[in-house]
C-alpha cells in the first residue's frame, strides 16, 4: 500500500454531491449532454461532476460523467473508486436525497458501507404515511455555529419493520428545523397570494409554471383553481429533513453529518463564481475531464489556504483576499547606471495572508546588478587520500 493509500484510509465520513457545467458548443465526445441543468440553461450541453469531501471539508477527488447522467447512478461509482483506488475501507457516505434508491441502498448495504441519505419525503410512501406519521416526540438541540451563532433543531428516530428471513428494520432520523419551517410557510403565502393575483388576469399562463401548478386543482369547468387540500399537504413539509441511514452512529451525530454537505455546496458555488469554472470552451473528453479537475486542485489549495489563515488567526472575506492579492506589485527604475526594484507596501490583509503561508514578501528596495554577472567560483578539489599506512598496533 503507497502513501496515497495510507493518507486516505481511516476516514470516517465522506460528503458527496454532484452539480452540472455547462459548455459553449457541443462538448466533447461523449460529455458534452443535455440533462438536468443546475446551471438553468437546459439549451446547452453540459458535464455532470462530483466532488468527495472528507469531514472537515477537505477534497478528496472529482469524478465527470456524461451531461445526462442521473445523480442516483453516480454514487457507487465514487464508492468503488475510494475503495479500490484510495484504501478506503471503513466509511459512511453522506449525500443527498437525489442519490437515494432501493438498488443503491441494497448494494450499499451488501458492501458493507454505512451510509446517510436525504429521503424523499414527499414522494416516498413509507416516509410520507409511516415515518412521518410517528407520534414520538422530537427531541430540540442547539447546534453552535461560527462567530458565535446557533441554530435549534428538533430530532427523533424512527424504525420501521421488523427482523425476518431476509429482511431488517429500516431506521429513520427526522431533523426539524423551526426557522427554516417559517421559511417555507413564508414562501409558500407569498406564491399563493401571487397565484390569486394571476388568477384574477386568467389562468392560461400558469400551466408551465412549477411553482403555481402544485397548489392547483382543475375542477370540472376546466379552469384552475387553488386546492386548499395541496396547500394543507404541503405544510407537512416545512422545516423538515428525513434521513435514511444504516449508521451506528447516534441521532444528533447522523443529523450533523447530514448538515456538513453545506460544505459540498459551498465548493460549488466557489468554482462556478470564484474560480469561474464555466463556462467550459474544449472539444475534447479529456481536455473537459481535465478543466474541473484543475478547479478541483484549486479548491484543495483554497481549503489549505482557509485553514492556515484560521491558524494564524485572519479574518477576512475571500473576495478581500483575492483583490489585495491582486494589487501586491513591484516596479523597476532606472537611475543612471542603477537599477532598483521597488514594492509599495503589501494592501490590504495581503501582507498577514503572505505570513501566514510561511512565504516572505521582497524587500522594498533592492538593487539590480547591471553588469556582467560575477565569474562562478571553483571550489578546489579535495585533496587525494591514498590508502591509509597501517598503525604500529596494527596486524
Amino acid at each position: 500500500m503507497n502513501a496515497g493509500v495510507n493518507l486516505f484510509s481511516d476516514l470516517s465520513v465522506v460528503l458527496f454531491d454532484t452539480t452540472s457545467l455547462m459548455f459553449t458548443g457541443s462538448g466533447g465526445e461523449s460529455l458534452g449532454q443535455h440533462g438536468l441543468s443546475k446551471d438553468h440553461r437546459p439549451d446547452l450541453c453540459q458535464v455532470v461532476v462530483g466532488v468527495v469531501l472528507d469531514e472537515a471539508g477537505r477534497p478528496i477527488c472529482s469524478e465527470t460523467w456524461p451531461g445526462n447522467a442521473t445523480d442516483v447512478k453516480s454514487l457507487l461509482p465514487v464508492v468503488t473508486r475510494l475503495r479500490d483506488r484510495f484504501g478506503i475501507r471503513h466509511m459512511c457516505v453522506v449525500a443527498d436525497r437525489g442519490m437515494i434508491s432501493a438498488d443503491t441502498i441494497a448494494e450499499l448495504e451488501a458492501r458493507g458501507i454505512d451510509y446517510i441519505l436525504g429521503a424523499r419525503e414527499r414522494s416516498t410512501s413509507e416516509v410520507r404515511e409511516v415515518v412521518l406519521a410517528d407520534r414520538e416526540p422530537t427531541v430540540p438541540l442547539t447546534i453552535p455555529r461560527a462567530r458565535g451563532s446557533e441554530i435549534d433543531i428538533e430530532v427523533k428516530e424512527v424504525i420501521v419493520g421488523d427482523w425476518g428471513p431476509g429482511t431488517k428494520p429500516r431506521r429513520y432520523v427526522v431533523c426539524f428545523n423551526p426557522a427554516e419551517a417559517r421559511r417555507d410557510a413564508a414562501a409558500r403565502e407569498a406564491t399563493v397570494a401571487s397565484l390569486r393575483t394571476k388568477l384574477q388576469a386568467g389562468d392560461k399562463e400558469l400551466v408551465g409554471n412549477a411553482g403555481y401548478r402544485r397548489f392547483l386543482a382543475t375542477p370540472r369547468e376546466g379552469h384552475f383553481e387553488i386546492d386548499a387540500e395541496r396547500i394543507a399537504d404541503d405544510a407537512r413539509f416545512d422545516g423538515l429533513h428525513v434521513l435514511r441511514t444504516n449508521s451506528t452512529m447516534n441521532t444528533l451525530s447522523v443529523a450533523l453529518a447530514y448538515r456538513e454537505l453545506w460544505r459540498v455546496e459551498a465548493i460549488f458555488r466557489t468554482a462556478k463564481s470564484i474560480l469561474e469554472t464555466r463556462p467550459i470552451f474544449h472539444q475534447s473528453d479529456a481536455a473537459i475531464a481535465g478543466h474541473p479537475f484543475c478547479s478541483f486542485l484549486a479548491l484543495l489549495l483554497r481549503k489549505e489556504l482557509d485553514e492556515r489563515l484560521t491558524a494564524a488567526g485572519v479574518n477576512a472575506e475571500w473576495n478581500d483576499i483575492v483583490r489585495d492579492l491582486d494589487r501586491v506589485e513591484q516596479v523597476t527604475i532606472e537611475q543612471g547606471p542603477k537599477h532598483f526594484v521597488l514594492r509599495p507596501q503589501a494592501p490590504g490583509c495581503a501582507g498577514a495572508v503572505f505570513k501566514a503561508v510561511g512565504v516572505a514578501l521582497p524587500p522594498l528596495i533592492q538593487q539590480i546588478p547591471t553588469g556582467p554577472p560575477p565569474p562562478a567560483k571553483v571550489l578546489p578539489s579535495p585533496p587525494h587520500r591514498g590508502r591509509p599506512r597501517c598503525g604500529a598496533t596494527s596486524p
